[in-house]
Parts: structure tokens; C-alpha cells; sequence
């Protein structure tokens, strides 16, 4: 490993660790508020938080030992991370829509949401560059995991914003399937990543 892939791993590795501990606090204050607010997108926002430590957990694996042998076993876990989040977030937000759900106003949900932007947008270019540097497509995926979730505290923001405001209950869980959405074709780009990725056996005996 040449010095410049040495110090743009430790770089990635520094930003999951990151991630993990962010997301760990960041998760618990959403859930917390969520929860009391009756904000699906919030609660989604929290359990977010929780699919990205797990996500950044597989890219601290895969960068600590056999990087390029595990490319394709992570790259599907961080798929399905996107499908899971997806499943949740429309199942609780058509489930609100046809109940009619009205999420209560909720200033600490908007407060952490701003500063997650703040936090998590800096980490999220990081996060490409140093991917792209490396030719890491875990990396990069899970830039893309990270950037999810700006788009959630964007949606999540401007849902909480509009309930509060003008009274659109229905603004909250129409912002949960417009991240479903983005989480689907997030999940289905890494998984078709991760077929495409040729495990090293196959390649060594497909030259003999």
C-alpha cells in the first residue's frame, strides 16, 4: 500500500468513525422527538441515523482488512440498508395518509435537523472525494448514504416546517415517501454495483 492509499484510507476510516459516533446521538435525539411529536418522517430520520451506523460499520470493515476482497459482500450490505429504511418510512407514511395522522410541531426536530445539514454535508463531499480517490465503490456508496440523509433533514424540515406553519399535516409523510424513493434508487444503484464486482477467485481462475 503506497503512502497516499495509506493516508486516504485513514481518512475514510476517520469519517465512518465519524459517522458512527454523529449518528449514534443524532439517532437518539430523533427517535426522542419523533416519538413525541408523532413524526413519522422524524422517526424515519432517527432510524436513518441507525441504518448509517450500520452502514459505516461496513465501510470501517471493509477498510480495515481485505478491502478489495470485500467490496461486493459490502456494497450489497449498504444496498440493503437503502431497501430497509424504504420499507419502513412508506409503510408509516401511506399508513398516515390514509389515517389521516397529523404529526405534532416539534422545535427540537427542526433544530437538529439544521444542524445535521451543518454536520453531515462537509462529511458527505469528504466522503466522495476520499472514495474517488481511492477507487473505493463502498466508500462512495456510503457518500451516498450520507447524502440520503441530508436530502431526509431537507424533507423532514421542510415538513415540519409546513405543519407548523399552515397546518399540512399531510406534508410530513409526503416528505417520507419522497425518501423512500430516493432510497430505493440509492439501494437498487448499489446492488447492481455489487453483481457487477467480480470476486477475486472467479477472476484468478477465469485467467488459468
Amino acid at each position: 500500500m503506497s503512502a497516499d492509499t495509506a493516508a486516504l484510507t485513514r481518512r475514510g476510516l476517520r469519517l465512518a468513525w465519524l459517522i458512527v459516533v454523529w449518528d449514534l446521538i443524532e439517532g437518539a435525539v430523533a427517535i426522542t422527538a419523533g416519538l413525541a411529536a408523532g413524526s413519522i418522517a422524524l422517526l424515519g430520520f432517527g432510524i436513518d441515523s441507525g441504518i448509517e451506523v450500520f452502514a459505516a460499520s461496513v465501510v470501517i470493515w471493509q477498510l480495515r482488512g481485505g478491502a478489495a476482497a470485500r467490496q461486493r459482500p459490502a456494497l450489497k450490505a449498504i444496498a440493503a440498508t437503502f431497501f430497509v429504511l424504504a420499507a419502513y418510512v412508506s409503510f408509516e407514511a401511506v399508513r398516515d395518509l390514509i389515517t389521516t395522522d397529523k404529526a405534532g410541531e416539534s422545535l427540537i426536530g427542526i433544530i437538529l435537523n439544521v444542524v445535521a445539514l451543518a454536520v453531515m454535508v462537509p462529511v458527505a463531499l469528504a466522503q466522495g472525494r476520499t472514495g474517488r480517490a481511492l477507487a473505493n465503490p463502498v466508500l462512495v456508496a456510503q457518500s451516498k448514504e450520507t447524502w440520503l440523509s441530508n436530502y431526509l433533514s431537507i424533507t423532514v424540515l421542510a415538513g415540519l416546517a409546513l405543519n407548523s406553519t399552515v397546518g399540512w399535516w399531510w406534508a410530513d409523510p409526503v416528505a417520507a415517501l419522497a425518501i423512500a424513493a430516493v432510497a430505493v434508487r440509492e439501494g437498487t444503484e448499489a446492488w447492481q454495483e455489487a453483481l457487477e464486482k467480480t470476486p477475486p477467485t472467479a477472476r484468478d481462475s477465469s485467467t488459468h
